[in-house]
């Protein structure tokens, strides 16, 4: 049914005049009396009878006109979502976000409710390989992970931000006022680390073996604040990114930065490529811009 016609014969019938409803639709009588014989033509029955000046509805002409001002305003509301949700004054987004790289996501999460209030933003925590896999199943829109990220999934990557690696383990590791380790000098070291199951991980095995290091992984956790505990506790040390050392506050650790080579912990986002909601263009567009700008990144800590 030609949702035109079906607007030109509500309005006729509304207005009950061929000619008033040509005026308010700004278009010819001839054109309203043409589009409401195809209306007929197409239900296959008159819809009015015209009676001198006077319209009359007919059986089946009052069917098309109730429900026809119902198909015709869910239109309308259709048109002004459509219209709500470009201008991103509606919508939702789930975004999968690893627990290492959320306390990044603090300021981007703020700023986008300053921006874009009536988007619901429902955070969806996993690892990064579970994150990457969700994303490539459709059920997520975006995500976060650790580059890099499973070729075999042929995801598409942004990199927003990336941070060097540090060395953490309890004080008198190290030699006093030591800024940096080489990574041939974890070969046989204890350490302590995240589970398999983290992209973070996933990336330093890597490192690993594309060096031929053999450190002693002596215990693996999911939380990154008992990798810390255990270090302080002399088990092992464990491999943080930058931000998480800013975090540090004890004068019982030491922190000295991985080098040689200098291994960075790169955050990204995934998608499947092609299209992107308006609300995921727009946290990302935002979420780069912050970390463009270096305010997520934050100082470079003072090596203990």
């Amino acid at each position: 049914m030609d949702i035109r016609a079906l607007r030109y014969f509500t309005e006729t019938v509304r207005l009950n005049s061929f000619s008033r409803a040509a005026d308010a639709l700004h278009v010819t009588q001839s054109t309203v009396s043409k589009m409401v014989r195809q209306l007929e033509d197409e239900v296959d029955a008159p819809l009015l009878i015209r009676d001198g000046r006077r319209l009359q509805l007919t059986d089946t002409g009052r069917v098309v006109y109730e429900q026809g001002q119902q198909i015709l305003a869910s239109m309308q509301r259709l048109d002004a979502e459509v219209r709500d949700t470009k201008a991103l004054r509606q919508g939702r987004l789930e975004i999968g976000i690893p627990p290492m790289i959320n306390i990044l996501c603090t300021p981007v999460l703020k700023a986008f409710r300053q921006r874009h209030p009536d988007i619901a933003i429902v955070l969806k925590e996993d690892t990064g390989p579970q994150i990457e896999q969700r994303v490539a199943s459709g059920e997520l829109e975006i995500g976060m992970t650790v580059l890099p990220a499973d070729p075999e999934l042929e995801l598409q990557t942004l990199p927003v931000a990336r941070y060097p690696m540090w060395v953490v383990a309890q004080a008198g590791s190290f030699q006093k006022n030591r800024a940096t380790l080489r990574c041939a000098q974890l070969d046989g070291m204890p350490l302590v680390m995240l589970n398999n199951e983290f992209g973070l991980t996933r990336s330093l095995r890597g490192v690993f073996r594309e060096h031929g290091i053999h450190p002693e992984i002596v215990a693996q956790s999911a939380q990154w604040d008992w990798l810390v505990a255990m270090a302080l506790a002399g088990m092992g040390a464990a491999l943080l990114p930058e931000p998480f050392i800013h975090r540090l506050a004890t004068d019982q650790l030491q922190a000295v930065r991985l080098v040689e080579p200098e291994v960075q912990w790169q955050v990204a986002y995934v998608t499947r490529g092609g299209y992107l909601s308006h609300a995921a263009r727009a946290w990302m567009a935002l979420s780069s811009e912050l970390f463009a700008g270096g305010r997520l990144a934050g100082r470079t800590p003072k090596p203990a």
